[in-house]
């Protein structure tokens, strides 16, 4: 074989491999950017629907740079875990209900677990507007960034017996979410409060565990909690909510452009998620009842006073633990009013 033989094998393979290196450099520069948004609820609920939403919005308008995947029901991670999980980076995006932070040191966000501190959706959404804001600001030394607070409307009360009156849940050991202002919310009723996962509450509460919960009907139907509970109370008591969070260090890596997909497309998914969740509650509840197998009372105005009463003094007992300025400031944003 001749010297300009090999030279010319020589160039031609030169040429295949810069050829596939190009290849391969243009189908990793075409790799889509993927997002983790992990969530511990049923994908047809308010919270299941707007992630889905924010999915589909991202796509689109980052014409197939972003993927968002979506795993709903604690399929990656259970309440616990999701926030280390978050913050490892293993998944991208959470939106995890306010009581959950007081783990992580942020123990203000507590404040939208007191007791009928709203009147209705308006004053929530006011207080998160203004308060919610302040408050995302304490997450980012955490390497979370709060991109939204998503409504899901006023918690109502279950169990297996009626619960019209505080002294019917004198000794029921009622499943709650890891709050101090939870805990000594159901101490405040007589009550023995278990912090719970989510996704553990099915079965708790069909084997006995716990005798009851708190939550919204959407949730309440979607997870089948109806099915295991003879008597729901419409206590409206608190509000459900959700703050939406990403991993700081991703979004602060995110090309700009993509950023501004991202806050947009949240934006949208919050206004929509917000939009729905209303809706969804009353379609749960509406399902629940047609089910005939959960009794559904209405509390009377002097039985919603004596919760009350029995449950005001949480508030003063919480200033040590989220801050006498943080409930003053909810307090203003909220309308909020004590009873007489």
């Amino acid at each position: 074989m001749n010297v300009l033989s090999v030279l010319s094998r020589r160039t031609l393979l030169s040429a295949a491999l810069g050829a596939a290196l190009l290849a391969s450099a243009s189908v990793q520069a075409q790799a889509p950017i993927v997002i983790k948004f992990s969530h511990v609820v049923a994908p047809d609920t308010p919270k299941g629907k707007g992630a889905q939403r924010f999915k589909e919005l991202v796509e689109q308008r980052s014409a197939g740079r972003l993927k968002v995947e979506v795993y709903p029901n604690s399929q990656l991670y259970k309440d616990k875990e999701e926030l280390e999980a978050l913050q490892l980076g293993s998944v991208q995006m959470l939106a995890p209900s306010l009581a959950k932070f007081g783990p992580l040191g942020v123990k203000e966000f507590e404040v939208f677990d007191l007791p009928f501190l709203f009147k209705d959706d308006a004053s929530f959404r006011n207080t998160t507007a203004t308060l919610g804001l302040e408050l995302f600001k304490k997450l980012e030394s955490k390497d979370i960034k709060g991109l939204a607070y998503w409504d899901n409307g006023f918690h109502v009360m279950s169990a297996n017996k009626p619960l019209h009156t505080v002294a019917d849940f004198k000794g029921l050991k009622m499943r709650i979410q890891s709050s101090k202002v939870l805990d000594a919310q159901m101490r405040a009723l007589g009550a023995i409060p278990q912090v719970m996962a989510f996704s553990e509450l099915y079965q708790a509460l069909q084997s006995g565990v716990v005798d009851g919960t708190e939550g919204v009907p959407s949730n309440f139907y979607t997870q089948k909690v109806f099915e295991v509970q003879k008597h729901l109370t419409l206590s409206n008591h608190g509000h459900l909510a959700y703050a939406v969070i990403i991993n700081k260090k991703f979004y602060d890596g995110l090309p700009v452009d993509l950023r501004t997909v991202v806050d947009g497309a949240i934006k949208d998914a919050t206004t929509y998620a917000n939009a729905i969740a209303s809706t969804e509650n009353a379609i749960g509840l509406d399902k629940i009842k047609a089910s005939g197998k959960t009794t559904v009372y209405t509390p009377t105005a002097a039985e919603i006073t004596e919760w009350k009463k029995a449950l005001m003094p949480v508030h003063k007992e919480m200033e040590g633990r989220v801050g006498k300025a943080t409930i003053e400031a909810a307090y203003k944003s909220a309308g909020f009013v004590a009873p007489k």
